[in-house]
Formats: structure tokens, sequence, C-alpha cells
């Protein structure tokens, strides 16, 4: 079941929710260093992670699950966000260069589908980084934040899905070592601080599972069978 659209947006004004904003949106970024002259587009909740992107890209938007429901998105100007079935984006094949999805896969009630939906509209250099709750994270265990619902991934369940819809892993990190805690001195004081010691400590215990994959465009080849050598041909008889 989706979180409502209003539950995710309100976390993210909270203080917790903008420490990881802060701590999500460098991750994202190193993936993409420019996007001048490309279509980006996010699934799922992506606007915190979207707004450095909007003065860059050739296009811009954000496709929000009916499920979940759409907010009006930017607050002023050109409204870029959608509501949309998530396995039939209202987009045309190939015509997407970069995809964000957070909040999304592990509210998915079918993420194989979802993927390939996903792999139908990216174009064939095209990239997709995915936002996912860690399994062996804390905050997939605790429901007080929008990562603590729906259903957590492991890096090898991932690794499968993705390679089932012809995405190919390239780059693999976690983020939010912090715990998800609202404490003013971890929120204010030492959350950087946190994150760059528990990242070294633990690396693979981190909230989250931040992957990017890319687009396979060929056609796997299977096993070649050697032609058989005809040796003469023997006419048709009449009649």
């Amino acid at each position: 079941m989706h979180l409502d659209v209003e539950t995710v947006r309100d976390f993210y004004m909270t203080p917790l929710g903008q420490v990881v904003r802060r701590l999500l949106g460098p991750q994202v970024r190193a993936r993409w260093t420019g996007v001048k002259g490309l279509t980006v587009m996010g699934l799922g909740y992506p606007t915190p992670y979207l707004g450095p992107y909007r003065n860059e890209s050739r296009r811009i938007g954000a496709l929000m699950p009916a499920e979940q429901g759409a907010l009006v998105w930017p607050s002023s100007g050109l409204v870029r966000s959608v509501l949309v079935e998530e396995t039939h984006l209202p987009l045309p094949d190939n015509s997407v260069d970069r995809m964000l999805a957070v909040h999304c896969l592990e509210q998915a009630q079918r993420p194989g589908p979802l993927l390939r939906e996903i792999w139908r509209v990216l174009a064939p250099e095209g990239s997709l980084v995915l936002v996912v709750p860690n399994r062996r994270g804390v905050w997939a265990r605790l429901d007080r934040t929008p990562f603590g619902h729906g259903r957590p991934y492991s890096r090898n369940q991932l690794q499968q899905l993705l390679t089932d819809a012809l995405l190919t892993p390239v780059s693999w990190s976690h983020a939010l070592h912090i715990p998800p805690i609202d404490h003013r001195f971890i929120l204010h004081r030492s959350a950087a601080t946190w994150e760059r010691i528990a990242g070294r400590l633990s690396p693979s215990f981190g909230g989250v599972i931040v992957v990017e994959a890319k687009k396979e465009t060929m056609a796997p080849i299977g096993k070649v069978v050697r032609a058989r050598a005809i040796r003469g041909l023997a006419p048709v008889r009449g009649g």
C-alpha cells in the first residue's frame, strides 16, 4: 500500500526530513554530474531531490503514482507534476535520459512490471537511480518515516529485479547511517559526522540502498549452432 502523498510531504518538512534530504541529495547528485539538454523524470515522491536539475535539464517532471496521490510541484511557475499509473507511464518509448525513483519501488504492488515500464521509457543510454529502504538497516524497521513502509530490499534482491528488467547496475552505495530519531543534538550538530563515521564502520547497514542502473539494449545471444553442410542435391522425380 502506498503512503499518502501528504504524509511523505509532511515528513520532509520535519527536522529529520530536512536532514534526510541533505544526506541523500549529494548521493543522487554524484551520479548525474551534468544534465544539460537532457530529459529528467522522477517517479514516486522525488521532488525533494529534483530541484537542482530544474535549471539544468531540457525537460523535467515528477510522476506521482495514483495510489499515492499527487501534489502541485513546483510551488511557482509551470506545474511539472502529474498523476500516473506506475506501470503505464504517459511517456513515449526511449524518451527519458535520467530517471530518479524515490519512495517508489518499496510501495509497488508489481515491482517487476514497474521496472520494465521504466526500461521502456528510458533512452538507450538512459540512467536510472533507485533509492530503496535497506532490509538490513534500522530505518526499514521503524514506521515513523516513509522508509519504514512497504517492502525493503537487500542488494541481492535488487540485483535480481534489475537484471530481470534488463537494467544493469553500475554503482552501489548506502546512505542514512544515522538513527531515525528526532534528537536535536544528532540532527543539528553531528548528523554529517555521524553519517561519515558510521558509513566507514558499517557501510552495508545504511538505511537506504542507492543504486544506479543502465538500460540494456542488446538482445541476449543464444548458443551458436554450426550449420550442417549439404553434400549433394538430389533431383525431384516427376509424376
